[in-house]
């Protein structure tokens, strides 16, 4: 068994396509640093990521490709899960040996990639519904969120188009970056050097009392408010709620979270 090991970004993995085809051979399996090998390996091959090799392979697959594909593509790697790596590395090599084959679900590659590509899409919905903004005292919106995903690259232009006359800040807590727009230029990737210093609370999201606006707390309790009152209790059914909310996004929403 021949294993492919990437440092594990995209740009390595297209690598591992590029010298796949140059070194006219299939490797079994694609790992990034770190992950065990197999038990029966026999070779393992260092793949050295190079930008003009990932360039040229993605250029290829736009020619080959729907922008759709290339979208699911792009949008199954930011999943994060490991599981991926040999699956899109296979399905990538299929389409410049059998053309596109973003459609055939019987091939077990593609279904598998397609099928992390919606988890990711799903949880992209579940953040756009979901994320709770609290206003600072200089007029800035907060929403932390800790996704299971990194889906923040897919949900910002939808904050822009719906808060475009708002500056706003989105902070990835699992992943320790954001992204900050000013209300007029384009929103710009942000992290902090010292996440201690930061004027809100990582576990949770809020804002500390003294950068909190005057008005965000009583907003904030009249949604509490109005979220219990439009509950009924006897049409409560706990089990349908956590599947259209799950427990994990609780810590940083309003209506669950008292301050």
């Amino acid at each position: 068994m021949t294993v492919y090991v990437f440092d594990g970004t995209m740009d390595g993995l297209l690598t591992a396509v590029f010298d796949a085809f140059n070194l006219k051979e299939q490797p079994e399996q694609l790992l990034a640093k770190g992950d065990a090998l197999p038990l029966f390996c026999e070779r393992t091959y260092q793949v050295a990521t190079d930008e003009e090799k990932a360039r040229r392979v993605w250029a290829g697959l736009e020619k080959k490709l729907t922008r759709e594909a290339l979208r699911l593509i792009s949008v199954s790697w930011l999943s994060e899960l490991r599981e991926l790596n040999t699956s899109l590395f296979q399905y990538i090599c299929k389409v410049f040996r059998q053309g596109d084959i973003s459609r055939n679900f019987a091939d077990s590659d593609v279904l598998a990639v397609t099928n992390i590509a919606r988890r990711v899409l799903h949880e992209q919905l579940r953040m756009k519904q979901f994320i709770r903004f609290q206003k600072a005292k200089d007029g800035t919106y907060l929403a932390v969120v800790s996704p299971d995903h990194n889906v923040l690259p897919i949900i910002i232009d939808h904050f822009q188009d719906r808060f475009n006359d708002q500056p706003w800040l989105i902070y990835d807590a699992k992943r320790h970056y954001g992204y900050y727009y000013d209300g007029h230029a384009a929103p710009i990737r942000v992290t902090f050097e010292d996440e201690a210093a930061v004027p809100f609370d990582l576990s949770n999201g809020k804002l500390n009392a003294e950068v909190l606006s005057d008005n965000d707390q009583l907003f904030q309790d009249l949604w509490r408010t109005y979220f219990k009152a439009i509950c009924i209790k006897e049409r409560m059914n706990p089990r349908k709620q956590l599947q259209d909310m799950p427990r994990r996004y609780w810590k940083y929403m309003t209506e669950k979270n008292g301050r």
